[in-house]
């Protein structure tokens, strides 16, 4: 027999109080609750293995204006506003139409202008994210009103540094100007992380792994895996700054707790300082959820600690492998695209 998951008792209900059904077909799932129990490893751990994704339409701050949870009527009126502009964007294509313009249309995105891409490609998520029965409005939940602190005067500071040395040079100079996702080695945004969000393009799939002293967490795009030791474990030294930093875990009843620091000093997740230390916590939420917390404390860039909650669901299919541009060729034939521009310039300069 088939169980409704939290998620699809909240759609029920926020249904009914929309159009009218009656509430009480959501009742059912509560017992199902009651009786679940958490699944478990060999040596007694909450068993958080399996393919997950925290992809969301809820944004990581909060919209001004709007409260903590949101209504189940403004959750239903915006997943549905988003499931109208993916069947419209899914529509198929014209065979009949003419090829783009020379150089592309002028339009800004991931097409390019060119028809390079269409919606099949994108999956940027269709539902809110659910915490603890609350259709949340954001991923930060502190600072309470949803919002990332102010940057520290340093943290502008260091900003405006990593702004001017971009500037330095034009945008196809090299391939070292070309973001690290672009180059097929690390994932959009903050991905990888820690912490882990969401990069609302498409693939925010994860794969867990866990053994009694170990944890890791494949991240598919790009093929990003964190391997972090559980119990007590020396530390690295200062100076040995892995990209995504030193991460050592612990289990405190039946949370994971993971506290990461020496960050790479290349590592920019917004623009913070090397001394930064991400807190991450691990709790199988339900059957179908893993309920993912984090802390970010930067005392040099933010002016005060920010927290952020972030439902990852369960897969049932396996995970497609993510290739990117295999062999890189993309890369060398957008370089070598911008030198023939550049060339054709040259010919046209008296």
């Amino acid at each position: 027999m088939h169980q409704l998951t939290p998620r699809l008792a909240l759609l029920i209900v926020a249904i009914s109080l929309v159009y009218g059904v009656p509430a009480g077909h959501a009742q059912a799932p509560k017992a199902a609750a009651r009786s679940w129990k958490t699944p478990r490893t060999p040596d007694g751990r909450p068993d958080l293995q399996g393919n997950w994704t925290n992809g969301t339409i809820t944004p990581i701050e909060r919209p001004s204006g709007q409260e903590r949870a949101l209504t189940a009527e403004q959750m239903a009126r915006i997943e549905k506003i988003r499931a109208d502009t993916i069947e419209r964007a899914l529509k198929p294509s014209d065979p009949d139409r003419v090829a783009p313009p020379k150089g592309g249309d002028g339009s800004v995105g991931a097409a390019g202008g060119v028809g390079g891409y269409n919606y099949l490609w994108i999956d940027a998520g269709d539902r809110v994210a659910v915490v603890n029965g609350e259709f949340r409005s954001s991923l930060v939940v502190d600072p309470p009103n949803g919002k990332i602190p102010a940057l520290t005067p340093d943290g502008r500071a260091r900003i405006g540094a990593i702004m001017g040395r971009a500037r330095q040079f034009g945008e196809y100079d090299n391939p070292e100007n070309r973001p690290l996702a672009e180059r097929c080695i690390m994932s959009f945004g903050s991905n990888a992380g820690p912490p882990m969000l969401p990069n609302y393009f498409y693939n925010n799939n994860y794969t867990i792994v866990q053994t009694k002293d170990h944890i890791m967490i494949l991240t598919e795009m790009v093929h990003d895996a964190r391997i972090i030791p559980l119990g007590d474990r020396s530390r690295l030294p200062a100076h040995i700054r892995p990209w995504m930093g030193d991460s050592h875990g612990r289990w405190v009843g039946d949370t994971l707790v993971v506290e990461t620091t020496n960050f790479h000093p290349s590592q920019i997740f917004r623009a913070t300082n090397e001394n930064l230390k991400v807190i991450e916590r691990f709790h199988r939420a339900d059957q179908g959820t893993i309920l993912y917390r984090f802390t970010v404390d930067d005392p040099a860039t933010y002016t005060a600690p920010w927290s952020g909650e972030v439902p990852f669901t369960a897969l049932k299919e396996q995970i497609y492998e993510y290739a990117c541009h295999e062999g890189n060729y993309a890369l060398s034939n957008v370089l070598s695209g911008a030198r023939a521009l550049e060339r054709e310039a040259a010919k046209k300069s008296p």
